[in-house]
């Protein structure tokens, strides 16, 4: 039989994944309550606007425009936020915490750059902090990482975490077509904003990346020290090429513990061979994979983003609390693996000091001793190339050619010392397109 007790829901934003809320709820609200073992009724939402007309419109007297009346709302079990940015959605959120009250987030950057604050406020507040949404969409990496494998040692979290880069390079490998007439085509079909910008430069990639790797490795992260580049360069040239030598490119997000003494964050276009199974992970999928001693290679595959999905995370999120409630238990407020205060700050690993193999680019100007003004610098500074090959002229121009190299293993400080060398001496149209390799550690 449903417990009588009510579960009293405050929502914070009323856009894409607000209105999915909703709409879920409405739905399936009998379902939802069964398994809760009460109701979830959406007490109250906050908007900006309260005359804007909506696709969904709750009933009028759900609705205002002061967020903070819903955080201090003392009956009002559950706050969901789902406005975005930083602020007001950080004090919002620090606010309910110190109300005792359960919080859901899908607030991604938020949590990469303040999250430390906010994991600290759940423990001191006593209350319960929830945010698979902020993460993976629907794949469960959050509740994975804080259950499933909470007795193990996690090495490396990796993966693809942007559904609309993904959804590019797939097009692109796929028709054969350039970055920017993909990208137009996905802002059409909806799968990118009309500012793409946090998505095809790696930057709400990133924010996924440094939320997983403080959650994997127990150590707060840094945003600023995440490295992240995006897929704006990647041409239909390099996606031929890639699939020639066995490899399809994606924007790959990795996280990487050093033997405790170092994190590796980081956001790159990669070049990913054809035999690993997150290679045939294609369209607006996302996949993360998860490593360790005891575990082995973990995949999750699943949408990463979008109103059901996002909306579905929130949800199970919110059911999480709401089981609590009813069963009358104590909340679970510790957020990460482990306490705030037990959490070991682990220096970041500087990109200089990673390895790689190496996809590199060059656009030359077709002259004679060319090949000798790219070789002799990697050679100077010990980069060895596997392979090298001259591919088409670059674009219109009758006076280029496009070079490509493949390298073995090598420091990224020494790359970075080689390239400023062949970019300073007048051989480049531009400079050059460097991916890195991954999956080849076996073969090494």
């Amino acid at each position: 039989m449903i417990a009588k007790r009510e579960i009293r829901v405050g929502l914070i934003g009323f856009g894409v994944v607000g209105r999915g809320v909703a709409r879920l709820l409405a739905t399936n609200g009998p379902l939802y309550a069964a398994r809760i073992g009460a109701p979830v009724t959406l007490a109250k939402v906050a908007v900006r606007d309260l005359t804007k007309l909506r696709p969904v419109t709750p009933d009028p007297s759900m609705l205002t425009d002061d967020p903070f009346s819903i955080v201090n709302d003392p009956t009002i079990d559950i706050v969901i936020e789902v406005m975005g940015g930083e602020e007001p959605a950080r004090s919002l959120i620090l606010a309910a915490l110190a109300n005792g009250k359960g919080v859901v987030t899908a607030n991604k950057a938020l949590l990469a750059i303040h999250g430390e604050e906010i994991y600290a406020a759940a423990e001191a507040g006593n209350a319960p902090l929830r945010f698979e949404a902020a993460v993976g969409g629907v794949i469960p990496i959050v509740r994975t990482l804080n259950g499933a494998f909470a007795a193990n040692k996690i090495d490396t979290v990796y993966g693809i975490v942007n559904g609309t880069c993904n959804y590019i390079l797939s097009r692109m490998a796929e028709e054969g077509l350039g970055f920017e007439e993909i990208l137009k085509d996905a802002q059409a079909l909806g799968y990118a904003e009309a500012d793409p910008t946090f998505d095809v430069e790696g930057i709400d990639a990133a924010h996924k990346m440094a939320i997983l790797a403080a959650l994997a490795f127990e150590t707060p992260v840094d945003f600023n020290s995440v490295h992240m580049e995006g897929i704006t360069r990647v041409s239909a040239l390099d996606i031929r090429t890639a699939a020639q030598l066995g490899y399809v490119i994606k924007l790959i997000g990795v996280a990487r513990r050093h033997n405790d003494t170092a994190v590796e964050v980081r956001v790159t276009p990669s070049l990913v061979p054809e035999w690993m199974p997150i290679a045939s992970v294609n369209g607006a999928l996302n996949a993360i994979e998860v490593s360790g001693p005891d575990i082995g290679d973990n995949l999750l595959v699943g949408p990463g983003a979008g109103q059901g999905p996002t909306a579905s995370a929130v949800l199970g999120d919110v059911a999480v609390i709401a089981r609590t409630i009813v069963d009358g238990a104590p909340p679970t407020p510790r957020p990460m693996n482990v306490p705030v205060a037990l959490r070991r700050p682990l220096p970041a690993l500087p990109l200089e000091k990673i390895e790689s193999r190496y996809y590199l680019r060059f656009d030359t100007y077709d002259r004679p001793g060319v090949m000798a003004q790219l070789t002799r610098p990697l050679g100077d500074h010990g980069i060895s190339i596997a392979s090298m090959m001259q591919k088409e002229k670059v674009g219109k121009r009758a006076d280029g050619a496009s070079v490509v190299v493949v390298t073995h293993w090598a420091m990224e400080s020494d790359l970075r010392a080689a390239l400023a060398e062949i970019e300073g001496a007048d051989i480049l149209h531009c400079p050059t397109v460097v991916m890195r390799i991954i999956g080849d550690e076996e073969d090494e």
